[in-house]
Formats: C-alpha cells, structure tokens, sequence
C-alpha cells in the first residue's frame, strides 16, 4: 500500500535515528534521535517551521528505552479532515496500483508468481509506513491511514470466499493461486498492518519495527532463500542460512537505516528484536502458526520490553 511519492518513499523508510541539531528543541525538550519518517514534517507543504505538529518530547534518555512524539493541535479542524481523507485517497490508488502492476507482470510471465508475491509482499508494508508523515497531526489520522489496510481486509474475504472473482489478485499474493489462500497469510498481513496503525502509529518506534520485520525481513528471506538457499538450517529443511541471515539484515536495516553515533542502545535493542524476529521466522511452525502472525507478534512484545511503549 503506498504512495506514489518517490521522495517521500526514499526518504521516510524507517528507522533511522538522527541526532537533532544542537539548540534546537521541540515542546522546550530536547530530543537527541528522532526517527526520520517523522522528521519528514520538516519538509511537508504547509508545515511552516515546525518540524513536528504539536511537538514532541523525549521521556528521559536513550536509556530509559520509552519514546515519545506528541502530534498535537495546530492545525485547523477542516483542514486537517480533507488532508486525511485526500492521503487516504491516494494510499489506496497506491496500494491498487502495486498490486495491479505486479497481477499484469504476473500474468504475462515477466515476473514469477512466486517472487511477485513475495516482492508485493516486501514494498506493502514498507510502502504503507512510508505514507504516514502525509497524513494530518490530528488524533483521527491513524483512523484514515487503517481505512487502506480495511478496505484490503475486506477485499480478501470476499475473493477469500469466492463471492467474487479475480484471478490476477490471487495469483500475485497467494502461494497456489486457490482463494482460500486468501484468508491466511495476506489476510494476517493486513490486519497486522492495520492494528500497528490504530495502536503504534508515529507514537512509538514499535509499530514500524514489526512492520519491517513483517514485511522487509520475513520477504527477503523467502527471495534469498529461495535463489541462494542451497545450505538448509539443520532443525527445518524448508529454511537456510542465506535466507535467515537476510531476515536479519534487512529486519535490521529496515528498522535502523542508516544511525548515527550515539545511538549504540537502539542500535543494540533493534539487533535483539531482529535476532529474535529471525529465530521464529526459522522454526519449523510455519503449518501451525503463519509467518504473518508470529514474526510481527514477537517483534511486537521485545520491542516494546526494550523500547518502552506510551502514547499521548
């Protein structure tokens, strides 16, 4: 699900932290790291020279692992209504046209079946975080940015079920190309998008580290894997150690971009949840428990025993 915007995309994919510019502060506090797909309301239309809606505050040190952006008022109602429904507008052409692009490359057998649904599966979820610094300050903005990954859920359930047909959807997102694959594995994907959305939002880095676990990490693994993935783990033969090594890095990368010096507890935090997104991602419970459940699920629960969670 995404947007279109290539300078927003290449600038908001999380999560890098940047040490803030010396003397300046937001809310009169200072804030040593700020992710950068917030810092992108420096540079959003209309946003003056504030850099954050609101301000924002940075609950004691990088130490005491709790993280904080206040999206407060400044900006008009009206406003703020028609710029939420305007983003949740061009999310969605986004996200249909991803899919769309990736049904015809599919169809005509440019691309494989298997690698489109996994490269769908890597730039939705990337994509998607990328959008959010477009949507207003206001506290229904998290509602707006869920109505895309809703619409999607809803969509998957009526070609899940066969009220509906479309063949090229189920052939770019599903394994065997059956609907009922539908209600597995993409319909996971999508809720979980949805629930980061509505809980984590831009108030905490957890929500964009499960999601870049989800979708960069677990995505890459199964590309790699499947391409350089002679060498198999000793406890499942379905994974190897090119494409767990992959989940790794690109979990991590996602999560981090590119840090500067000083931020060696995220930096170490991001690499516990990473290693522990990889371990999960590796187990052979992928017949029990789908990939889009348990890899964001865990991500979920270190990140946050690491980096605190609280909300406005």
């Amino acid at each position: 699900m995404w947007t279109g915007l290539g300078s927003l995309v290449a600038a908001a994919v999380p999560w890098p932290w940047r040490r803030r510019p010396q003397g300046r502060s937001y809310g009169g506090k200072e804030l040593p790291h700020l992710p950068l797909v917030l810092r992108l309301w420096e540079v959003l239309p209309g946003r003056g020279r504030r850099a954050v809606p609101g301000g924002a505050a940075w609950d004691g040190s990088v130490a005491s692992r709790r993280f904080r952006v206040r999206c407060g008022g400044g900006v008009a109602p009206g406003s703020s209504l028609f710029r939420d429904a305007g983003a949740t507008v061009l999310v969605m052409v986004g996200a249909y046209a991803l899919v769309r692009a990736f049904d015809v490359l599919t169809a005509r057998k440019i691309v494989d079946q298997k690698v489109s649904r996994k490269v769908v599966h890597v730039l939705s979820g990337i994509l998607f975080m990328s959008s959010w610094p477009i949507f207003s300050s206001s506290l229904e903005a998290r509602l707006f940015a869920s109505l895309v990954p809703l619409l999607n859920c809803l969509r998957l359930v009526i070609y899940g079920f066969s009220l509906a047909t479309d063949e090229g959807l189920i052939k770019s997102v599903t394994r065997e190309g059956k609907p009922e694959e539908l209600l597995r594995g993409p319909l996971y994907y999508v809720l979980v998008l949805m629930f980061c959305a509505l809980i984590y939002w831009r108030d905490s880095p957890v929500g964009v580290i499960a999601l870049s676990m989800m979708s960069g990490g677990d995505g890459v693994a199964d590309i790699m894997g499947r391409k350089f993935g002679a060498i198999k783990l000793p406890y499942n033969k379905q994974k190897s150690w090119v494409g767990s090594i992959c989940m790794f890095a690109s979990g991590f990368s996602l999560s981090m971009g590119v840090p500067r010096a000083g931020v060696g507890e995220a930096v170490k935090n991001v690499a516990l949840v990473s290693l522990a997104a990889t371990a999960v991602e590796s187990l052979p419970i992928t017949d029990v428990l789908d990939d889009n459940i348990s890899v964001p699920l865990l991500s979920m629960l270190v990140a946050s025993l690491l980096f605190g969670f609280q909300t406005h």
